[in-house]
């Protein structure tokens, strides 16, 4: 299958399996704008290069989100991507701090493109916040996010100059309108 078409498969396997589903924002938009910003965000970081990890981005909170399983996005995208998907999933049998510690530890290590597609993410939800913050989260949990997703980032630094530029921009943004210091 060419990238085109590839693409085009991704956005539509997301789109109906994040059929219904909302940002946690108070303006509700519908989850799939994050998977295409985050894709957005890989594809430029990658100049197009890397349509696996694009098709990765698209498809990176689909196991945690929905039905969905490894084997599946393996058979319908190739093994690759359901690598990079893996590599960005987090263990949802854990605790939620098991799992926010595992993401700050496994940053370091991750593949390349993991990272860029965990910078994407990670700028993509600060932007977000930013203009939509979470219903029902207070400034010290939007402080601790910040915090947090930081953290996660610094182990992705080396990863991708640009996107690396653009979620410090996002972090100066939420910071700044969260009366923080970055």
């Amino acid at each position: 299958m060419n990238a085109i078409l590839t693409l085009a498969d991704a956005y539509h396997f997301a789109a109906a399996k994040h059929v219904g589903q909302r940002r946690k924002g108070e303006a509700e938009e519908p989850y799939v704008n994050h998977l295409t910003e985050v894709a957005d965000l890989v594809a430029q970081a990658t100049r197009g290069e890397d349509v696996e990890a694009i098709v990765a981005a698209i498809l990176h909170d689909t196991v945690e989100d929905t039905e969905t399983s490894f084997e599946e996005i393996a058979d319908r995208f190739g093994q690759r991507v359901a690598d990079l998907v893996a590599e960005v999933t987090d263990d949802w049998s854990l605790p939620k701090a098991e799992r926010k510690r595992l993401q700050i530890e496994h940053a370091a290590h991750a593949s390349a493109a993991a990272k860029v597609i965990k910078l994407a993410d990670k700028t993509s939800n600060l932007r977000a916040m930013a203009v939509s913050p979470p219903k029902g989260w207070p400034a010290a949990r939007r402080a601790e996010y910040l915090d947090w997703s930081q953290r996660v980032v610094a182990g992705c630094r080396g990863a991708n100059r640009w996107l690396e530029s653009q979620f410090d921009q996002a972090a100066e943004v939420l910071a700044e309108r969260e009366g923080l210091t970055v």
